[in-house]
């Protein structure tokens, strides 16, 4: 059962957690929307896939979230008990460090489940979902609008060329058509304007060209036919779109895929150690989670008679450095230069030995801080800093006034 100390630390972790996870998907969404738009409307996409991109991208934003809100809501908890002097209060009356880890460590099993779920499932099918869009985008299966006032390429043997385009698409003005045959005959039009027909034919459609000319060349002719018209349908053979690939890429392979395709004999040395890499690396995040809680107390805690945000900044740098490391230690079992049980593991045992350390300090020694020798360097370069500005500000007076 959950005492009022445990519903208290709940409310005091959910906040900042919950702040810091959407905080944090936020700024990743808000990044990726400036290069998707750009991307979108180089391709000539509609703008509404932007939003379908972004919405498979999610998943692997949460991943990343989760653990630094998971970090931060802990850390600011327990932040706050301390420089209260609430965690003293608690500590007097015979709470221990491992009693008080008690509810986020709730926190911390249910959220790892949730990301086990995230990068084993739900991010591969949804990492595939958006290149398939990207995909479709690039071969004009999203049906890309026409670029105006640029030479637009329909297939090897047509070019296509319109000075404005009014009424969402529906006219178009300022046409000009090139299209080359097999033969050697060629075709170029010129049209004040036109606009798209759909046809019984899904591989065809129809461009009705009004008041234009017509200009018909060919190797027997001798010279080309000129034809003035009021009206023209031009047909447009639609260029075969290739299906985009399946999921044969490790990250597009759920955790159970990756654990069958890895231990198959069958599968070429340099797939496999792409495989295991990518499995490992999956794995040592989501356990990682399981020991943020201690790393989240032994920053958390400043000195005593201090208010250092610190810990808040280190913590950040922490979860970080190790996310890139592990990043590294993927890219390096992938191409087979350590196994990937090595390059991942290792430094998941080295920074598990580092936590468990910073937290023995805090929680076993009397007064003990683990960054206490970093506080202690930072708040003399601090004072160094403030006596300089302060200097500053004193010498201004004095140099105005001899000048």
């Amino acid at each position: 059962m959950l005492t009022a100390t445990d519903r208290y630390l709940a409310r005091l972790i959910a906040l900042p957690m919950l702040g810091t996870l959407v905080i944090s998907a936020m700024l990743l969404v808000l990044d990726k929307m400036l290069s998707l738009f750009d991307f979108v409307a180089a391709e000539g996409g509609p703008v509404s896939v932007v939003w379908r991109m972004l919405a498979n991208m999610m998943p692997e934003y949460l991943s990343l979230g989760i653990p630094i809100g998971l970090m931060l809501g802990i850390l600011l908890a327990f932040r706050k008990l301390a420089l209260s002097s609430e965690l003293d209060v608690m500590r007097a009356v015979g709470l221990s460090y491992g009693r008080l880890l008690r509810v986020p460590y709730m926190y911390a099993i249910a959220l790892a489940l949730l990301n086990f779920g995230i990068v084993g499932f739900v991010q591969p099918l949804s990492r595939h979902a958006y290149e398939a869009l990207r995909f479709e985008l690039r071969s004009g299966a999203l049906g890309a609008s026409i670029k105006v006032g640029e030479f637009t390429n329909l297939g090897k043997r047509m070019t296509l060329r319109i000075e404005r385009s009014l009424d969402e698409g529906r006219n178009l003005q300022g046409i000009f058509v090139r299209a080359a045959g097999k033969d050697g005959q060629t075709l170029a039009v010129t049209a004040a304007q036109g606009s798209f027909l759909a046809t019984d034919d899904p591989d065809t459609i129809i461009f009705r060209l009004r008041d234009g000319v017509l200009v018909n060349d060919a190797p027997k002719y001798k010279s080309p036919r000129i034809l003035s018209f009021s009206s023209h349908d031009l047909p447009i053979d639609l260029p075969q779109i290739e299906r985009f690939r399946g999921r044969n890429v490790d990250r597009e392979k759920t955790i159970p895929e990756l654990a069958v395709m890895g231990h198959d004999p069958a599968t070429p040395e340099k797939l496999r150690n792409e495989i295991r890499a990518n499995f490992h690396f999956r794995l040592v995040e989501v356990a990682m989670m399981l020991l943020l809680p201690l790393a989240a107390l032994a920053f958390a805690i400043p000195p005593k008679r201090s208010t250092s945000a610190l810990g808040v900044f280190l913590s950040i740098v922490f979860i970080v450095t190790y996310h890139k490391i592990n990043e590294y230690g993927q890219g390096i079992g992938a191409l087979g230069k350590v196994d990937p049980i090595i390059a991942l593991w290792t430094p998941f045992l080295l920074t598990a030995g580092l936590i468990m350390w910073m937290y023995h300090v805090v929680a076993h020694r009397p007064g003990g801080q683990p960054i206490g020798a970093l506080e202690y360097a930072f708040a003399k370069l601090g004072k160094q800093i403030a006596k300089l500005l302060r200097f500053g500000r004193k010498r201004s007076p004095a140099a105005q006034g001899a000048a």
